[in-house]
């Protein structure tokens, strides 16, 4: 078979009706008919009848079309290549950043570069910064944005902004127009601690268990967007970065920085040995307006 003829027995199959799948494929009724009539008679047997002035899939057609869904996935990623070949003559940016920068610097940065390169195509994706390291060694992505120094001989890390750590707490927690809070204000509440690696979890939580009496931490999760839900639902207060407070405060929660201050970075990470293309320096300069406007607010 011919892709002509997968493509007018897909048509069909999805329509039942000639005429339809002639209007989906841009094509004369006469040439769809022809095509399938052809296809019929390469293969050896019927695939469509004709049943109430419909065209019903016989028993060879019903089993076909698992095999035709199989080239249309093949297929995918061809027709995506071509598209952005054809829009922007250039491979999409391929950014990996972690979930807090995903959730609120990516989208308002994205929405910027669209202004200066309308059409430049991009890929966007969400990932731990081990992960981020990765994706960059294997050329996979051309851009990393994350919260933490990887500290990684093969890659170039630079500082675009900085921020504080906020508490998070539900509505009404914190005084009104209260411009920091204490660590030592935190003695003794109920908070949601973070498990894993990282980075800053050590020194804080070292902090934290110096306080007399010591916060209680019953609930530990994986991410900073995992702690602000658990505020949402009341578990308690949270400690988190500045992206995931600007999101909770915009959604009712009550957000401040800790004193003394506790400062987080933004780091822009790339591969050494890789140059980056005009577009991804456009990007990266928009990201950086972009942070350094929402962590001044």
């Amino acid at each position: 078979m011919r892709l002509r003829h997968i493509e007018v027995i897909q048509a069909l199959l999805q329509t039942g009706h000639l005429g339809t799948a002639a209007e989906w494929l841009q094509l004369p009724v006469t040439e769809v008919e022809r095509t399938l009539r052809d296809a019929e008679d390469q293969l050896g047997f019927m695939l469509f009848a004709s049943v109430r002035g419909r065209l019903q899939a016989t028993r060879e057609a019903a089993e076909l079309k698992v095999g035709i869904a199989h080239v249309y996935e093949a297929l995918e990623p061809v027709q995506r290549l071509a598209s952005s070949l054809k829009q922007y003559l250039a491979p999409p940016l391929r950014i990996i950043c972690t979930p807090p920068l995903a959730q609120q610097l990516l989208p308002h940065s994205i929405a910027a570069l669209r202004r200066r390169l309308p059409d430049a195509p991009c890929t966007l994706l969400s990932e731990p910064t081990g992960a981020i390291i990765r994706s960059l060694l294997l050329r996979e992505s051309d851009l990393g944005l994350s919260l933490h120094d990887p500290d990684h001989a093969d890659i170039h890390c630079q500082v675009i902004a900085q921020g504080k750590l906020q508490l998070l707490a539900p509505h009404g927690w914190l005084q009104p127009k209260q411009k920091y809070i204490s660590l030592q204000d935190l003695a003794g509440q109920s908070m949601v601690g973070l498990e894993g690696h990282d980075p800053l979890s050590p020194a804080l939580d070292n902090k934290l268990h110096a306080l007399r009496p010591a916060p209680v931490i019953q609930t530990r999760v994986q991410t900073h967007q995992m702690m602000r839900s658990m505020v949402e639902a009341g578990e308690g207060l949270a400690i988190v970065d500045p992206f995931t407070a600007l999101g909770a405060k915009s959604a009712g929660l009550d957000a401040c920085p800790l004193a003394p201050a506790v400062p987080i970075s933004v780091y822009a990470l790339s591969l050494k040995s890789a140059e980056r293309s005009s577009a991804v320096q456009t990007l990266l300069e928009i990201i950086t307006e972009q942070a350094v406007a929402m962590l001044a607010s």
